[in-house]
């Protein structure tokens, strides 16, 4: 009986192992289930994008059938087209053109033919390579962009004693518009003792523009609590800087922000139009941290300043606070559906005695499993804050 013939042995173990590591290298070692999932996640997001740009109340006013089917594929390929320069729009219109008709060009003898259908996929490939130098080169200046911002926000807490802090952040984009801190401020307080601010703040917004912002809040809380000023004037100096620097209020920022005195153990907070960060009572207790006002840089109607309100209360043994931006719960799976609050709690709910940093590990994995494969929409930023017992 023949031995079937099997291609792979066939070809020498030398030249199998280099095709093996370039598919490695290529796939960056993904299993096929996996790169059709994240190719399905990047279709839906450029879906998305494109079809923003495209009027879908004129398209609807076609009737039903082929020709709504036409008219939905031209209004995508239009707002595709629309992405590229006035160039390269012209050179992938005579690509396709190319491609659709395939010309020849012949001699008067017939002795020699130019194909020009290939002509047309060399152009489509020579826009694909201009396309990649243009996101190589924006990347790279993002990277660098990454790299400052990383330099605005603590690698690690202060070491205080009593308390254990952890923090973790995931930008939508290489640069975020997310901000953490956890910081004692230089000069102690009127019973000798300096407080521990932690914030959490969510500028309106992604990416550059919200990055950009998200900078000169850092630099606004640094300054403001480099002085003895109470709690409350570095809030209403917040307020005032980010009305105005605002964008007519479409660059507000929300923040928690939260003062602590280390040998007390008592906090004072406010919200600024935040996500009600969640206490865990040592007991099991479950609270919400609401108190405080609008976010920063919310346009008013009036010239006076606005009013926040503060909340005190005693933390004790064992106690835990986590503070997060709105883009962990309202991350979605590939079904559309939000992590939420209602698997986020129940996780904080039933966080054993461990270190902050495991708490905050084991509630990122779990947003991970739940999303799977889909693209993340916002920022995601958390700060678990635990009362050692």
């Amino acid at each position: 009986m023949a031995t079937p013939f099997n291609p792979v042995q066939a070809v020498p173990s030398k030249r199998v192992h280099r095709l093996r590591a370039f598919w490695t290298r290529v796939t960056e070692g993904l299993e096929l289930e996996q790169l059709w999932g994240q190719f399905l996640s990047e279709a839906k997001a450029s879906y998305g994008l494109y079809s923003r740009d495209v009027d879908w109340d004129e398209v609807r006013r076609t009737s039903r059938g082929p020709g709504r089917i036409w008219r939905s594929a031209w209004a995508l390929f239009q707002a595709l087209l629309m992405k590229l320069s006035p160039a390269r729009r012209v050179l992938l219109l005579l690509a396709i053109a190319l491609l659709i008709f395939q010309p020849d060009i012949r001699s008067a003898d017939h002795r020699f033919s130019i194909h020009l259908g290939g002509i047309g996929t060399l152009i489509l490939f020579l826009l694909l390579a201009l396309e990649l130098a243009d996101r190589v080169t924006m990347k790279r200046d993002l990277e660098i962009a990454r790299e400052i911002q990383q330099w605005l926000v603590p690698d690690e807490a202060p070491a205080v004693p009593g308390f254990d802090i952890a923090f973790a952040t995931r930008p939508q984009n290489t640069v975020a518009g997310d901000y953490y801190d956890s910081f004692l401020r230089p000069l102690p307080d009127a019973s000798g003792t300096q407080p521990l601010l932690i914030v959490v703040a969510d500028v309106a917004g992604k990416s550059v523009p919200a990055a950009l912002l998200m900078a000169t809040f850092q630099a606004s809380l640094r300054a403001l609590s480099s002085t003895s000023a109470p709690l409350e004037a570095v809030v209403a100096g917040l307020d005032r800087y980010a009305r105005a620097h605002s964008l007519d209020g479409r660059r507000f920022t929300t923040a928690f922000l939260a003062e602590i005195n280390p040998r007390t153990r008592e906090m004072r907070y406010t919200n600024a139009g935040h996500n009600a960060p969640i206490l865990r009572r040592a007991s099991g207790q479950i609270e919400r941290l609401s108190v405080g006002g609008p976010p920063f840089g919310v346009p008013l109607f009036s010239e006076s300043e606005v009013a926040y309100e503060f909340g005190s209360l005693q933390l004790g043994p064992g106690d835990l606070l986590f503070i997060f931006t709105d883009g962990l719960v309202e991350a979605v799976n590939d079904r559309g559906e939000e992590f939420g609050e209602s698997r986020l709690i129940p996780s904080i709910q039933s966080a054993p005695p461990e270190l902050a940093a495991s708490t905050l590990q084991r509630v990122m994995t779990e947003v991970n499993t739940f999303v799977g494969y889909a693209r993340q929409h916002d920022d995601i930023t958390c700060l678990l804050f635990r009362v050692s017992a």
